[in-house]
């Protein structure tokens, strides 16, 4: 089944030129989860052609579990790759290729955790989810609804955690933001406004902001235990005899549980214009798609259940998942899953073969407790 999975390229990206349609991968699941049981129903994400949620549960009544995941992977540069990201290859007790551990790997291991279980009733419903493009606008996750989940009360979130569970993880906003000057000739800087003069004063009150975010927010459970500010690229300028008439910058923001992007977003904005506005300059500053909230789980007997099946303590992480839509519908919400966050995104991709059978019987033992009557 991974080998399957691996080999159905399912590339989401924000620019159009990589983005691939999940379809392949969503019917997939499906084909292989309905002999089993489970009531299928495949629903496109609106306003994204060629992209849909898999929404497949086993059982009925409330309460229950889901089992969710995200069926896209990262864009790939091929040439980096050992191998042939789209084959599965073990080599070392690994297996490589592109999703094995983002996250791909996970419905196969969810539905092996399950089958030895298909002859002992289902008093409460398991739901398998795959969503789309997680991996851009988490248009999937977003769509989805309070009848998706069928009164499900607990979820996990298969992205790798080196099976520790997550009960926290930081949100983030992607921004974007464009000074607007006026050209002219070089030699006489009175005939225009330069815009990468802007750029610096852009430059160092965001370096003074992200210094007082990291005074104002501190939270000890994270590894970086405050706020991020990254400047991520920037572009602008034509010649160097002409004044610079346009900046574009781009820089994310990664907020602590308790903090609110909508107001870090105005106060950035509110922060920048004046400054600008000084200097003969204008700005805009906008999302590049909607934020993810920072998530914290709410309520202990999922944490409890998955601390004694893993033997781990839960921890936090600084990436960020669909928990927060997940935790946004009722569900107490864990992120569980093999493989190490060090892998995803990498060129040589791999989950090692040692988290296999621990994570068929971890999910065996939640199915079980939170599904089945026996």
């Amino acid at each position: 089944m991974v080998a399957e999975l691996i080999a159905l390229p399912s590339v989401s990206s924000t620019l159009p030129q990589f983005d691939q349609s999940n379809l392949a991968v969503i019917h997939t699941l499906a084909n292989w989860l309905e002999p089993l049981g489970f009531d299928i129903r495949i629903v496109p994400v609106n306003g994204h052609p060629g992209k849909s949620n898999l929404i497949a549960t086993r059982g009925v009544g409330s309460g229950g579990l889901v089992l969710s995941g995200h069926t896209d992977t990262v864009p790939l540069d091929a040439d980096l790759w050992a191998s042939d990201p789209f084959t599965l290859t073990e080599i070392n007790d690994r297996w490589y290729g592109l999703g094995t551990c983002d996250m791909k790997s996970f419905f196969a291991l969810a539905i092996a955790a399950l089958e030895p279980l298909l002859d002992q009733e289902f008093t409460r419903p398991l739901t398998i989810i795959g969503t789309a493009d997680e991996e851009s606008s988490m248009s999937g996750a977003r769509a989805l609804t309070a009848a998706d989940i069928c009164g499900a009360r607990y979820a996990i979130i298969g992205e790798p955690t080196e099976l520790q569970p997550v009960y926290k993880h930081k949100g983030i906003m992607m921004l974007s933001l464009k000074i607007q000057g006026a050209s002219g000739h070089s030699s006489n800087p009175a005939l225009g406004a330069n815009a990468i003069d802007g750029s610096g004063i852009v430059i160092e009150q965001l370096l003074k902001f992200r210094q007082e975010l990291a005074n104002r927010y501190q939270d000890p459970g994270f590894t970086v235990a405050s706020p991020t500010l990254n400047l991520g690229c920037i572009h602008g300028g034509d010649n160097p005899n002409r004044i610079c008439d346009h900046v574009d910058m781009a820089f994310d923001v990664r907020v602590l549980p308790g903090m609110d992007n909508t107001n870090i977003m105005t106060e950035i904005e509110s922060r920048l214009t004046p400054l600008l506005a000084d200097q003969g300059l204008s700005m805009s500053l906008e999302l590049f798609h909607d934020s993810l909230p920072p998530f914290q789980t709410e309520g202990d007997e999922l944490l409890a259940a998955t601390r004694e099946l893993t033997g781990c303590e839960p921890k936090t992480v600084a990436f960020a998942t669909e928990a927060p839509f997940l935790s946004k519908l009722g569900m107490q919400t864990v992120v569980l899953g093999p493989g190490s966050i060090d892998q995803a995104h990498q060129p040589n991709e791999f989950v090692e073969l040692r988290q296999i059978e621990p994570t068929i019987a971890i999910l065996r033992g939640l199915i079980a407790k939170h599904c089945c009557s026996e």
